[in-house]
């Protein structure tokens, strides 16, 4: 049988498909990942994918595409499956892919749906309330006849080694960024957390992507190893793996945290639930107000002056958060 899963939104979103993934894959033959350009790279990272189709759809992402009649006709010609589960977030449509997988001539679509869904699902399931996103996937997988085979963490491929990146000696990994602005600490309160944290003896090495080099620089501020634009995705796994605790947002290092088995202390805006979105199967410490006025709006920028709900941390919260879990582990 060849299956096919779809996920088409952010890097961190395919990381909690890891489980419901390696579910598939252990029932099919050849497992193709559909996802988005961001979701990518950590599709390339996941156990149990044979292929990885990579398509930007105009239902998804902060800045979608335009619809584009010769774009989807192309996708749809690519595709070939006996199965597809169609994996979205709690608040996604997964009807506009199903169409798709319909229109592409794929027998058996399962996806979580509330609306009707006409003849584009053979499974419409219902996805628990409060479920965190990999234990929805994971449900919808067993659903459609595919049931968890293992103890439905987070994982990736074996990462390679990162001393050579961060030297020699323990340490804690600082990531600053966020994927959108209203779940990021302040660039202020994260360098008093690496001041605080190297004043009580830790070495800290800070992270971010390519386009977040400034932001490492003036965050590590001399005391902290520097890695900004530094590692692709397989080489932060080495990095987040070899590290005592992470110090991230909700964004896609706080799940690849989970997915090297680093515990995450995780600085965490309410715009969406926690429930869902917390770091997922390892220890974990949440800091912020996760009653604050911005609770579940979904917001992209912090739509309270201030932005209370995380800059009410200080520094020597983390410090204390980081010192709980890297003794319990």
């Amino acid at each position: 049988m060849r299956a096919l899963v779809t996920r088409l939104d952010s890097f961190g979103d395919v990381l909690l498909a890891g489980p419901a993934v390696r579910a598939v894959a252990a029932r099919a033959d050849h497992v193709t990942l559909l996802c988005g350009p961001q979701g990518a790279p950590a599709a390339r990272l996941l156990p149990g994918v044979d292929e990885v189709l990579v398509w930007e759809s105009p239902w998804t992402g902060f800045r979608p595409p335009p619809v584009d009649r010769d774009d989807i006709d192309k996708l749809v010609a690519s595709l070939d499956a006996d199965a597809a589960l169609v994996l979205t977030s709690f608040h996604q449509s997964p009807l506009p892919t199903a169409l798709l997988l319909r229109l592409a001539g794929v027998p058996f679509v399962a996806a979580d749906s509330e609306d009707h869904p006409g003849s584009l699902l053979d499974v419409r399931h219902h996805r628990a309330p409060h479920a965190h996103e990999a234990e929805a996937a994971l449900d919808l997988a067993e659903a459609a006849g595919f049931p968890r085979v293992d103890d439905g963490r987070l994982r990736v491929l074996p990462p390679p080694a990162a001393d050579t990146l961060t030297g020699d000696g323990p340490y804690v990994v600082v990531h600053p960024g966020a994927s959108v602005p209203a779940r990021a600490w302040s660039p202020g309160r994260c360098a008093q957390a690496v001041r605080e944290l190297t004043a009580a003896g830790r070495r800290v090495v800070v992270t971010g992507g390519a386009g977040e080099r400034d932001l490492t620089a003036y965050v590590a501020g001399g005391r902290a190893v520097d890695l900004g634009g530094r590692t692709d995705a397989a080489r932060l796994a080495g990095v987040l793996a070899g590290a005592d605790c992470v110090v991230v947002g909700n964004t896609g290092p706080a799940h690849l945290a989970a997915a090297v088995g680093t515990p995450v202390v995780s600085l965490f805006a309410p715009v969406v639930p926690a429930e869902r979105w917390r770091p997922y199967g390892v220890p974990h410490l949440l800091l912020g107000d996760q009653d604050a006025p911005c609770a579940g709006s979904r917001a992209r920028r912090c739509p309270v002056p201030g932005h209370p709900c995380l800059d009410t941390v200080t520094a020597l919260d983390v410090v204390a958060a980081v010192d709980k879990l890297v003794e319990v582990a």
